[in-house]
């Protein structure tokens, strides 16, 4: 059997690789603590399940527009002028399988074979493979803790060429939990003030996970009129705890918006239709059934600050949104690669070592573009978050 040879050099999703992991280890009868996925322990709000339980009841469970059906259409439109005071039309909007899909459908659409994408690191991995499968190449621009993790106007500038086709901004970012503010925002526009040719894409999935106060900002509230160049990317996965059903959307001009519909017709078709009138209450809904996770989010973040920072060489753990930390870990790893209890001087063998030792699971930072660092996810329980905590420092003790 012969693989086509694009396969070669894709990756599997982080989430499938530590999934693996810990069946592997659950399968030999050894308890894992999995701080390694991105999704929250709280259930997808009753309200929600209730709309679900309604469509299927009056038969929502047929085709349906490619786009989405137009009541979730006009629900994306009213969410957009609601909470971010950004008016689009509903040629403009689209529902896809999740906010993954939503990217990887802009990049097919807009790539030609050796286009550049500007992704600044600490990354959400799936980027980079999803650009290389459009034909585009990834340009990775270290942003490194000494800039917030965050991407400057001299970095941008530096990093610019003639092939340059997308900026990616990710705020909250995953890894990070780092933000971009009105004026950071400002300062990267009057770079890309001289390139109009150049497609910004907003990923904002963790908009409304917010652990400190602040209002929070796209690239489209700061330039308005970048309407033409500018994607923005959200879904209700995150912030309504709604990953399985499968629920991401989009705003971009009509004729993206249209190119991406048709590609999207020739491989899923329709979001499923059942998570369409579940996404439409959770948009509908306010934001009243987020409030509670995003307090247990604050405590929880609150709570590694308060236990892990400083412990065996860890530091950095402060984010301002998102429901991660990044943590700098390159002193523990040389205390204990010298002290001969990993195998490497990396970021990697460290949380292979946590895995093993502790039972903890974490993502290396290598993985998100920025090594000596791991991520770990609190949307996991007060309880987990405690067990890791001990287990954490009793190996790197």
């Amino acid at each position: 059997m012969r693989l086509s040879k694009r396969m070669s050099s894709l990756r599997p999703a982080i989430l499938s690789a530590t999934l693996a992991d810990i069946a592997r280890m659950k399968a030999v009868g050894k308890t894992v603590i999995n701080l390694g996925i991105g999704e929250s322990d709280f259930d997808t709000p009753q309200h929600i399940k209730d709309a679900a339980i309604r469509a299927i009841a009056a038969g929502h469970t047929k085709y349906t527009p490619v786009e989405g059906v137009p009541e979730l259409r006009r629900a994306i439109i009213d969410k957009f002028e609601r909470e971010n005071g950004l008016t689009f039309e509903i040629g403009e909007v689209m529902a896809s399988c999740g906010g993954k899909h939503n990217i990887y459908n802009f990049f097919q659409a807009v790539l030609n074979p050796g286009d550049e994408v500007i992704v600044p690191a600490p990354y959400w991995p799936s980027f980079l493979d999803m650009v290389a499968l459009s034909d585009g190449v990834p340009v990775i621009v270290p942003c490194p803790m000494a800039v917030g993790y965050k991407l400057t106007p001299a970095l941008l500038d530096a990093h610019l060429t003639p092939r340059t086709r997308v900026v990616v901004l990710n705020s909250p970012s995953n890894p990070s939990g780092a933000v971009y503010g009105r004026d950071e925002l400002d300062a990267l526009a009057q770079v890309l003030d001289r390139h109009p040719e150049i497609w910004i894409l907003s990923d904002d999935m963790y908009e409304h996970i917010a652990l400190e106060d602040f209002r929070f900002v796209n690239i489209l509230n700061v330039r308005p009129d970048y309407r033409e160049r500018t994607i923005v990317c959200n879904g209700v996965s995150k912030a309504y705890a709604m990953t399985g059903w499968r629920i991401g959307y989009s705003a971009a001009p009509a004729k993206l918006t249209a190119a991406m519909a048709n590609l999207q017709s020739q491989n899923t078709s329709n979001p499923a239709a059942v998570s369409q009138y579940a996404a439409i209450a959770a948009l509908d809904g306010g934001l009243d059934a987020i409030r509670p996770m995003t307090d247990a989010f604050r405590q929880r973040h609150r709570y590694l600050l308060d236990n892990l920072v400083g412990t065996c060489g860890i530091a950095n753990l402060r984010a301002k949104g998102a429901f991660y930390v990044f943590a700098d870990v390159g002193a523990a790893i040389d205390r204990m690669y010298a002290q001969g209890r990993i195998a490497a001087p990396t970021d990697l063998a460290f949380c292979t070592y946590l895995l093993s030792e502790g039972g903890v699971a974490v993502v290396p930072g290598s993985v998100f573009g920025i090594d000596r660092h791991m991520r770990l996810s609190f949307a996991a329980s007060q309880e987990k978050l405690a067990q890791a905590t001990q287990a954490i420092q009793r190996v790197c003790a």
